[in-house]
């Protein structure tokens, strides 16, 4: 952080920028910066999203959850998903003392921002191996077309 009184002066823009990078390394566990539309780490489950050219792709990494406890929904161009996962019954009645529980549990939801070309009537939704793959079709006039050329 004290780089700018070792170099050359920088603008005040530059040093904002270096500045939201260095408070954004140190809030993220792994130590790379974060962008601004990442969400803050730690958000259950943690989430991918991704395009082909016929839809829009995203994967929920949810393991240890029953399907029946996952809700999606579409309304206003916004994919929600949401649930609960129930803590696991240890401690007594099966003779084990815990000493550390590191597993998450409570209530959850994540919502992505569908773009506008985005066919909300078309979602398909599967759940297995505690991942979910949410598949939400592009309408076909945004899908790429190809041309003959004569």
């Amino acid at each position: 952080m004290f780089d700018t009184v070792f170099h050359r002066p920088q603008g005040l823009l530059e040093q904002l920028t270096q500045l939201q990078q260095a408070l954004s390394r140190s809030r993220s566990p792994d130590g790379f910066a974060d962008s601004i539309r990442s969400a803050m780490a730690g958000s259950f489950p943690p989430i991918n999203v991704g395009r082909t050219e016929r839809s829009i792709e995203v994967y929920a990494f949810a393991s240890g959850l029953d399907a029946q406890a996952i809700d999606v929904t579409v309304e206003r161009g916004v994919l929600r998903i949401s649930g609960e996962r129930k803590p696991t019954e240890r401690g007594s009645s099966d003779g084990v003392q815990l000493y550390a529980a590191e597993r998450w549990h409570g209530r959850f939801s994540r919502a992505v921002a569908l773009p506008d070309d985005a066919d909300t009537s078309s979602v398909d939704a599967h759940y297995r191996d505690g991942v979910l793959r949410v598949t939400v079709g592009l309408r076909e006039a945004a899908r790429p077309q190809r041309i003959n050329v004569q």
